[in-house]
């Protein structure tokens, strides 16, 4: 594979080194000959390009580390372009996690009301970025890490761009599976199936070897020998794993326990404040002028392994290598009771310049109605960020299965508008 050129718009983010890192331990994997940070923030391009230098330097990766404030510029000759943005920061995070605990719902930055105050504010930026790339360099691929992942996908691909949306979620199962059982991540294959952040292993392969296209089913293994510590780290109860004979996302604990998340919320403090104080820290630490790897203090910060994923998807879509990986990804006939523009995480191959997901066997009923019932809510949150009004904002509140009554969506509907009236061009 020849050297590549990526760009990562968001460059200047504190997470960005969780990136620099995988791509500088994977450097045989993915070969890179440039990588552009994108950002406007000046001051802050500038600490991270400084660590991602001494980052590429220490792991002896050649790569020229380049920064640039306007996306034209920094897209000019990639080969994919790696988005993670966060409009309005984690002030804006703070007040999605804070306002509809007011009304008794769950406050987090990509369910229920607060994830569609963020889908609203992100939407439009996110589109207008990707028509610039277009513009720049249409050959370009859009790799989507920004939340809420499946309908920021959803919108991309919708308007004709060249985009795949990618999540942690599974990677990090994979990870922790094969570190229960002592193998290697890469012979652990699994059968995850739904939509962002709303999925389920409904199967765990275990693979003779990596390239293998069969292997042993030892989810009932893991569940039996492993499911107190699963459960552990979803902090869901084990008799729910035991009862549906699968591993749930932990983001399912926002439907399966709502009213004991809501109460944790409400007595526990913000995620975004914790995140913000992270971030404070990570910043002084990337001044340090002697510092040449990733802080420990970055696992904190969320995402672990997402450079591992992205290293992965990268190498089979723009190499000559093929890949199995889990991406977010148009429907197209796979879930049949989804319309086919619907955007689904579930496995896919990968190979040079396309993007197939796998056929899947039937969804369970318990699954599949929830999983209808968030497809169109993500319908409706797309149309209201794309046509914003009052009254689309609340008829995607009042199909979401997290709120769905008529005062209560009035409710939130009022309090999204009054937090958020400075990034939405129609309010």
């Amino acid at each position: 594979m020849p050297a590549l050129k990526l760009a990562i718009v968001g460059g200047g983010s504190t997470y960005t080194p969780e990136l620099i890192d995988g791509f500088a331990r994977l450097r045989d994997t993915l070969p890179i000959g440039e990588l552009t940070l994108i950002d406007p923030a000046e001051d802050r391009l500038a600490l991270i390009a400084g660590l991602a230098e001494r980052i590429f330097a220490k792991q002896g990766h050649g790569a020229r580390i380049s920064t640039a404030t306007s996306i034209a510029a920094g897209v000019d000759g990639a080969d994919a372009v790696l988005v993670q943005l966060r409009i309005g920061g984690q002030a804006a995070r703070n007040s999605d996690e804070t306002w509809p605990l007011e009304c008794g719902c769950v406050g987090q930055e990509t369910t229920g009301a607060g994830g569609l105050a963020k889908a609203l504010r992100t939407v439009p930026v996110v589109l207008d970025i990707a028509e610039s790339i277009r513009m720049a360099n249409p050959d370009a691929w859009i790799i989507d890490f920004t939340n809420p992942v499946g309908i920021i996908t959803r919108a991309l691909l919708n308007a004709g761009h060249r985009a795949v949306g990618l999540c942690n979620v599974a990677i990090h199962l994979q990870r922790n599976f094969a570190a229960h059982l002592g193998v290697d991540p890469e012979l652990i294959r699994l059968d995850h199936v739904g939509l962002n952040h709303l999925t389920w292993e409904r199967g765990v392969t275990l693979l003779d070897h990596p390239a293998a296209a069969t292997g042993q089913e030892i989810l009932p293994k893991l569940l039996t020998d492993f499911g107190a510590e699963i459960a552990a780290d979803l902090r869901l109860p084990r008799s729910i794993l035991e009862q549906l004979g699968v591993v749930p996302s932990y983001y399912l604990r926002y439907f399966y326990q709502h009213d004991v998340v809501v109460e944790e919320l409400r007595t526990g403090g913000s995620r975004a404040a914790e995140v913000a104080e992270i971030e404070r820290q990570l910043l002084a630490m990337y001044a340090d002028p002697t510092l040449d790897h990733k802080p420990e203090l970055l696992g904190k910060r969320g995402g672990a392994f997402y450079s591992e994923a992205a290293v992965q998807l990268l190498a089979a879509l723009l190499g000559s290598s093929e890949g199995v990986q889990v991406v977010n990804t148009r429907n197209d006939g796979i879930l049949p009771f989804l319309p086919d523009d619907a955007v689904i995480e579930v496995q896919a191959q990968v190979n040079a310049g396309t993007i197939r997901a796998l056929p899947q066997r039937p969804i369970e009923p318990l699954f599949a109605g929830l999983i209808a019932h968030v497809t169109a809510y993500e319908d409706l949150a797309l149309r209201a960020a794309l046509d914003g009004s009052r009254a689309r904002v609340f008829d995607a509140l009042l199909a979401h299965p997290l709120v769905g009554q008529l005062e209560l969506a009035d409710q939130l509907t009022d309090r999204l508008i009054a937090h958020n009236r400075a990034y939405l061009s129609w309010a």
